[in-house]
């Protein structure tokens, strides 16, 4: 209970995490109250009845329907297994919900877990140990993209499997920059990237690129500087430093020449979106989640949009974001069965190739990437194949069980020295890491 209760408090705050919430993973269908059924009424007890259980998802739109369809496809190709899918809104609701009903004793038996929020679940007792289920099927967790396994270990144990998992890329009005005689690859350096801004810039018509202050992107930028958000022992934050204090210079320079718009408050990533889709910015940070919904949205604005990696300083660099599916605890052994056989299937090669095309999320196996489905994909929308090269630089996120506290302080911290002349990006983090560390201690 000691757990549970800690883990309450620190939901509260788990919403800074869902950094690759966007456009896309905002709206959805009607939220569901799940219950755990006993054994008797759920088929555990033998006979001819399906074993029930229950499964809870985030985001709806494509992100929705896709899950719903794997649902579909999965009962009706297995007669001993009935599952139920349940939408939960965003990240931070489901967390919330999970949170709840585990502790009234009636959690989904399967859910997601947004990737920074996997060690905060295990260690709280919530979520089951999945090596054992992995080496009893002789899972090949090498066919899963290095790029994303990251996030799936605590204290050196497997609790989750990708599953629908993304990382942030740049998104281009391509019509925008030819007509002013840009490189339609887009901007490949931070100096590039601020070039191009500045070209793009309009006064009083639109700015190169708007967006919010996230702590996903931050991450990234920190990440390009050859630097980290941790120390190697995880017990104290790494961003005081010329690597943690030169994303938060380059923003307010370029905030302060008019050629980046920064959005505050709760909808700041809805306003950054639609500033690109109605041509008030030319450029955007966003998931590769959107790319199937912004790719829709340049068709009905008549522009054509391209995407390429987050630009490099020293090196490129990029977090990982969306989901790991995990299994609940304190299962009983039939439910256990039913719930693994659930998460092997939706993380296996056809299923992983369907949603990485339904939604624009990345493939997480690399047997899905070499599909027929994904090939014919890329070389008609070259588009979704950014951020799959892009893994090649991909870091995974903290995972400390304060961090989602941590983040809140970071994105509070950085916003003041964007919006406030008198201070400075080097007191700003300075300030962020010594709040951040009486946390960790």
């Amino acid at each position: 209970m000691k757990n549970i209760l800690r883990l309450s408090f620190v939901l509260l705050t788990i919403g800074v995490l869902a950094a690759c919430g966007a456009a896309g993973e905002t709206s959805g269908g009607t939220t569901n109250q799940s219950s755990q059924d006993n054994d008797a009424e759920t088929g555990d007890a033998g006979g001819d009845s399906p074993i029930e259980i229950t499964y809870w998802y985030a985001w709806g739109d494509k992100i929705g329907e896709n899950n719903e369809n794997l649902v579909q496809m999965f009962n009706a190709s297995h007669d001993d297994i009935h599952v139920t899918a349940e939408y939960q809104g965003s990240y931070d609701d489901l967390h919330a919900k999970t949170q709840a009903a585990f502790a009234a004793g009636h959690a989904p038996e399967v859910t997601q877990n947004e990737i920074a929020s996997v060690g905060v679940f295990a260690n709280s007792g919530m979520t089951e140990n999945l090596t054992p289920f992995i080496e009893k099927d002789d899972i090949d967790l090498d066919d899963f993209n290095p790029g994303l396994m990251g996030n799936s270990y605590v204290n050196g144990e497997l609790y989750a499997l990708p599953y629908l998992r993304s990382t942030p890329i740049l998104y281009l009005n391509q019509t925008m920059l030819e007509e002013k005689g840009l490189d339609p690859a887009g901007p490949q350096t931070w100096e590039a990237f601020e070039s191009y801004a500045k070209t793009l810039t309009s006064e009083g018509e639109r700015v190169g690129i708007t967006m919010p202050v996230n702590i996903w992107f931050y991450e990234a930028f920190v990440a390009q500087s050859d630097g980290e958000m941790m120390s190697e022992d995880g017990k104290a934050m790494a961003i005081d430093s010329d690597a943690g204090i030169a994303p938060v210079t380059l923003w307010k320079k370029m905030m302060d020449e008019g050629i980046m718009k920064i959005p505050t408050g709760d909808e700041a990533g809805a306003i950054a979106t639609q500033d690109f889709v109605n041509g008030r910015a030319g450029m955007v940070f966003s998931s590769t989640a959107d790319l199937t919904y912004l790719l829709s949205m340049a068709e009905d604005q008549g522009f054509e949009l391209n995407t390429t990696f987050m630009p490099a300083n020293q090196y490129y660099g990029v977090p990982t974001g969306g989901a790991n599916l995990v299994m609940t605890a304190g299962l009983s052994k039939e439910k256990q069965e039913a719930a693994w056989t659930f998460i092997k299937w939706m993380t296996a090669t056809e299923q992983t190739a369907y949603a990485s095309e339904y939604t624009g999320y990345l493939p997480s196996r690399l047997s899905a990437i070499e599909t027929e489905k994904i090939q014919q994909l890329y070389e008609e929308k070259p588009q979704f194949k950014v951020a799959v090269d892009q893994l090649e630089y991909a870091r995974p996120r903290p995972m400390q069980d304060q961090y989602p506290q941590i983040a809140k302080i970071l994105q509070d911290e950085i916003t003041r020295a964007l919006i406030m002349e008198d201070v400075e990006p080097a007191e700003a983090i300075r300030t962020a890491t010594e709040k951040a560390n009486a946390l960790l201690q």
